[in-house]
């Protein structure tokens, strides 16, 4: 087996790993302050502060940054309450899937008012194109 065999897949297999990384060094830019470091994310402009601390590089949101991140958190807090007391009433509402007796006799009611009407109709009908009498109508107590 010649090295070029090994060489040339080796190096393709690593290029989108080092094409990654470089991507990922290329997106931060740090600057030197007078306090520390300055932090740019070039792909969405979010500055952060630097400071060495015990050997590594602790980064803070900028300040700008920090209250529209604080507020964003407070929105969704309040979004969130509001959709737990909602969750909460919804729960403690204990509701049958069967409707109420009074339900049911209402419902009734109006299905019966309804069929009666229908059945009026179709008896109407049955009258014009047979050219019978009317018949009296039903007596309903």
């Amino acid at each position: 087996m010649r090295l070029i065999d090994i060489v040339v897949p080796a190096t393709l297999a690593l290029a989108p790993a080092a094409a990654i990384a470089q991507e990922n060094n290329a997106r931060f830019a740090l600057e030197k302050s007078a306090d520390g470091f300055v932090r740019m994310d070039r792909v969405t402009g979010e500055m952060s502060i630097c400071q060495e601390t015990g050997g590594q590089l602790v980064c803070k949101m900028a300040a700008d940054d920090r209250t529209a991140f604080e507020n964003e958190l407070d929105r969704m807090q309040e979004n969130i309450d509001a959709l737990s007391k909602r969750v909460a009433i919804l729960e403690s509402a204990p509701r049958s899937l069967m409707p109420t007796d009074e339900e049911f006799d209402q419902t009734m009611t109006y299905m019966q008012r309804f069929f009666r009407g229908f059945m009026d109709i179709v008896k109407e009908w049955d009258r014009d194109l047979r050219g019978n009498e009317p018949e009296p109508p039903p007596q309903r107590t």
